[in-house]
């Protein structure tokens, strides 16, 4: 999808909610759309530079977590790094480092995203548990830590 594409999406998610979507707002969600996973504010602040103030960029991500448009993910670390919904970006998994925190975002060839969700599905079975959505997540340590 093109940033035009994202915007028109996300101004017609927030205009449900009664939120405008600002210059400030789209900045965030074109550096999240632009990145190869996900974000931290801090993040986002010295990507974006001084076009958005860094408590302007929690706040927009505030308001984007509340009507979907973004998602968190936390660290061991505690950081909380956002990333643009599944219905926007699609459906991927994480690579994460242990050492420095970067996140990765990796796309897995269909046949194998298959044999996932039908793990999935047994794993729910055996303790009556209907999964609706998973998220893949391997830890472990980049190519600048290792």
């Amino acid at each position: 999808m093109t940033n035009r594409g994202f915007d028109r999406e996300v101004e017609a998610r927030l205009s449900e909610t009664a939120v405008r979507y600002t210059s400030g707002r789209r900045r965030v969600v074109g550096a999240l759309a632009a990145a190869d996973g996900p974000r931290s504010a801090d993040e986002l602040h010295r990507e974006l530079g001084s076009t958005v103030p860094l408590s302007s960029i929690y706040r927009t991500l505030a308001v984007l977590q509340t009507a979907n448009v973004v998602v968190p993910h936390f660290s061991a670390k505690g950081v909380t790094r956002y990333e643009l919904a599944e219905w926007l970006m699609g459906h991927h998994h994480h690579l994460i480092c242990i050492d420095c925190g970067v996140v990765e975002d990796i796309p897995i060839p269909q046949p194998l995203e298959r044999q996932v969700r039908e793990l999935v599905e047994v794993i729910g079975s055996r303790v009556a548990f209907k999964p609706v959505n998973h998220a893949l997540e391997i830890e472990g340590t980049c190519g600048r830590c290792a």
